[in-house]
């Protein structure tokens, strides 16, 4: 394996991508509400996901198999305890409203993470549960924490875009339990394991529909946003329409993921 594919991999498997994937979501929230850019809220959600990706998916490997931990896995262990104090610095310059849902958000993670109670599996084992833990985690950091950082009061457009913000991640999340829907255990009862593939299909596209079309039920509406979500829109519906259980890892883990950064650079260029 070349040095451009093992960068390529340890950028993935270390959550850098998703954690810059959560950050762009984040400036898009900035953007879209007319805040100036918070640096130190958009840096604790690149830490903070780096540092809770990362221990949901290498906590049992740490724990239970630590003789065997590789050289990379114990490189991703420090870049996240670099990322966990990064992110603890930014936390006390929040106020105190955003510290509080900020330590509600990391006790659903380790909820997602950990076993509470003896003998009962952690909630990302539980039926059908995993998706909308993530898709409230991703509302939760990328919308509603920097929004409440900036003092914006709770109105029908910050309820619409919370609305928006569940729908979209959720569907993106479809993707992944498509692709990984013969790794997954049955257990864990994800959408297309319970509805087949092909009605998980219609079932995002009909999200992403509703995604839309919300848009204009804000009252300070923005043209050129309408025009830019009919483009992520279409984007995302063709990532969904097309995944499969044979697509590589690469469709996921950077392809879907990029997404978000899409979403931000056409905001950035047309909006």
């Amino acid at each position: 394996m070349g040095i451009p594919a093992r960068l390529l991999g340890f950028y993935l498997r270390s959550s850098l991508h998703v954690a810059a994937s959560a950050s762009s979501l984040t400036l898009m929230t900035q953007h879209m509400f007319r805040l100036p850019y918070d640096w130190p809220v958009v840096l604790f959600v690149f830490c903070g996901t780096v540092t809770g990706y990362n221990f949901v998916k290498y906590d049992e490997i740490a724990r239970v198999r630590s003789a065997a931990v590789s050289n990379e896995i114990r490189g991703i262990a420090w870049l996240s305890f670099v990322c966990f104090l990064g992110a603890a610095v930014c936390f006390f310059q929040f106020r105190w409203i955003t510290q509080l849902l900020s330590l509600a958000l990391l006790s659903l993670t380790a909820l997602y993470t950990l076993p509470f109670f003896p003998n009962k599996r952690n909630a990302r084992n539980w039926s059908g549960v995993k998706i909308y833990i993530v898709s409230v985690c991703w509302v939760g950091v990328t919308l509603v924490l920097p929004l409440v950082d900036a003092g914006v009061a709770v109105s029908s457009d910050f309820l619409l875009k919370c609305v928006q913000r569940f729908l979209l991640v959720f569907s993106l999340v479809l993707i992944f339990e498509i692709v990984d829907i013969d790794k997954d255990d049955p257990h864990l009862k994800t959408v297309p394991q319970e509805i087949g593939v092909g009605k998980t299909k219609i079932l995002g596209v009909i999200l992403l529909l509703v995604f839309y079309f919300l848009e204009f039920f804000k009252t300070n509406r923005d043209v050129p946003q309408i025009y830019i979500n009919i483009v992520l829109v279409i984007v995302t519906a063709l990532f969904l329409i097309f995944a499969n259980e044979k697509r590589s890892k690469y469709y996921s883990l950077f392809w879907t993921e990029s997404i978000p950064l899409l979403w931000l650079l056409l905001v950035l260029v047309f909006g």
